[in-house]
């Protein structure tokens, strides 16, 4: 079964700071083609601008690998505009995305975030996803 995620960069920053972790499986669950990341051009510009930030000191050739699975693994969607209020007008595009995918799919935003979006149960963190993962695969 594939699942459908728009992927914060919060959490691939996570899962790059500490690869055994929660954000760490769901970036493995992308290279083993389980989630399928859904993005537009502007995510993809923020996941390279904050992973190649001098301040995280990653290696520029993990932050390229990174770059280039999640580019070549994505669905990408255009913005279905939205009236919700954000704490971070960053955060816009995330959930127009996954708005946009949830016309057509059952889709989820994996953030660490939770607080910066709607409260809705599509909204989840990098452990909940594993759990809604685990529990439909057992």
């Amino acid at each position: 079964m594939k699942y459908y995620d728009v992927i914060d960069t919060n959490v691939l920053v996570s899962a790059m700071l500490k690869r055994n972790s929660y954000p760490g499986k769901i970036l493995d669950l992308v290279n083993f083609d389980v989630i399928v990341p859904l993005l537009n051009g502007e995510i993809l510009d923020e996941y390279f601008d904050v992973l190649s930030r001098s301040k995280f000191n990653f290696d520029a050739e993990d932050v390229v690998d990174v770059f280039k699975t999640i580019n070549e693994k994505s669905l990408f969607l255009d913005r279905r505009k939205t009236n919700e209020v954000f704490i971070d007008e960053d955060d816009v595009v995330f959930y127009e995305i996954l708005m946009s995918a949830r016309d057509s799919m059952d889709a989820y935003l994996v953030t660490g975030n939770t607080k910066h979006f709607p409260q809705k149960p599509y909204v989840v963190t990098p452990k909940q996803m594993i759990d809604i993962i685990e529990k439909e695969i057992s």
